[in-house]
């Protein structure tokens, strides 16, 4: 998740500036949050992932105008500080769709600081060109195995080893027929847990925690594995429902470093999971790109990273990058790739760029871009119900940090396919 330091999470102090910055960046602060347009690269181009400390500019590209696209439908937003069944919605990290009893799941990531771990159901209606506000239906409580909700930090503190993980949810998906679901954390590092995949049931009662592959855990040393927050943010199931794929949100020590704006980051892995036997079975990698905005003030996060994934039929994803840049405001990405024409990177300790092959992208739409909105922090993404016709729809949200100078933001756009090769 990103929380940028000029936008407070809730329940934290603000951050106190040195006197000598603050009148030079107050307009900047004021600005901190909200997105500014940049001109994109339209939509159909396929960029070639370039190694770590390229410069962006001079990744190979081309063009390809039947590429995949996005039409806007329609925005809506919740109000902020929303008081439901005697919970604070907001932090929305994770939204997906069941079919079967028409209703949507919404993650918050709020880390049981404001109340315990937990989900919405909801209902959310669009057409041809508007969407309405979602209308919130239940709210479950994400237990841990002997029925206790997950602790705040606070807790932890008091309680000590036995209160359990700290959880950070970021993204989730149902699993066919509804009965349960998946969820990511990215893990509490300060008190030893790495990041997760677990399935609850649909009251939020735990069913079953996987046992992730030993790299995906912190290591001793801080010059390997996994960065601290920027872990399992994207989370993908297949068609079929018997493979989840789950992304890193940057590039494990090892691989490379953070993007900057003036080069991509280190490949960032993406990993194929059998959820029979819970075994690691593929990964891929990917390079997110550049930062794409400077900063507008002169101290802040400059931030890039892949926020969530979409399954796009059996072999290829849906990337979503978030960028966010102090002042300057967040930028979003979707990204298409072929998982078959990147080559495996799972048995690889360190990645470099003579040993793999990264996926390839192909741009499907920015926000801002042509057709589409500013948008806040998007991190979740889902299929909706189709259009007349079979026409497919992608629902965004945004996660607000608890924050009041941020948006709890819904955007639906129908999918525009691309064309057959």
């Amino acid at each position: 998740m990103i929380r940028p330091a000029a936008c407070r999470p809730a329940g934290r102090p603000w951050v106190r500036w040195p006197a000598t910055l603050l009148a030079a960046g107050i307009v900047g602060l004021l600005a901190a949050c909200a997105p500014q347009p940049v001109r994109p690269t339209g939509p159909g181009t396929a960029v070639a992932a370039a190694p770590p400390g390229q410069v962006a500019a001079q990744a190979a590209q081309r063009t390809r105008p039947a590429g995949p696209g996005l039409r806007l439908i329609g925005i809506a937003t919740l109000p902020h500080g929303l008081e439901f069944l005697g919970s604070t919605v907001g932090g929305i990290s994770g939204i997906d769709y069941d079919p079967l009893q028409d209703r949507w799941v919404l993650l918050s990531d709020d880390r049981s600081a404001l109340q315990p771990a937990r989900f919405y159901t909801a209902q959310l209606r669009y057409g041809d060109d508007a969407l309405a506000p979602p209308r919130l239906t239940g709210l479950f409580t994400l237990r841990q195995p002997d029925g206790r909700p997950f602790p705040s930090r606070l807790q932890a503190h008091r309680e000590g080893p036995d209160a359990g993980e700290v959880p950070d949810p970021e993204a989730v998906r149902w699993l066919p027929g509804g009965a349960s679901l998946l969820w990511t954390s990215e893990g509490d590092f300060a008190r030893g847990y790495g990041p997760a995949l677990r399935e609850s049931h649909a009251d939020g009662a735990a069913a079953r925690e996987y046992a992730l592959p030993p790299a995906f855990q912190p290591r001793p040393g801080g010059d390997s594995g996994p960065r601290a927050n920027a872990t399992l943010e994207g989370l993908a199931l297949s068609p079929d429902g018997r493979t989840a794929w789950l992304a890193m949100e940057a590039a494990w020590r090892q691989d490379g470093p953070m993007p900057t704006a003036h080069s991509p980051g280190g490949p960032l892995r993406i990993t194929a999971l059998d959820l029979s036997s819970g075994r690691a079975v593929r990964q891929v990698a990917y390079v997110p790109d550049a930062v794409p905005r400077a900063r507008r003030i002169p101290w802040g996060p400059r931030l890039n990273g892949v926020s969530e994934i979409l399954a796009d039929g059996p072999d290829h994803l849906l990337v979503l990058e978030r960028a966010y840049s102090a002042g300057a405001g967040f930028l979003s990405r979707l990204y298409r790739i072929d998982t078959r024409a990147a080559s495996d990177t799972l048995a690889l300790d360190r990645l470099t760029p003579d040993n793999h092959t990264p996926a390839l992208k192909t741009l499907v739409g920015s926000f801002p871009g042509p057709g589409l909105p500013e948008a806040d922090n998007l991190e979740a993404m889902a299929w909706g119900p189709p259009l007349p016709g079979g026409r497919r729809v992608i629902v965004f949200a945004s996660d607000d940090n608890f924050n009041p100078a941020q948006a709890t933001q819904f955007i639906a756009a129908e999918y525009l396919e691309p064309e057959a090769p």
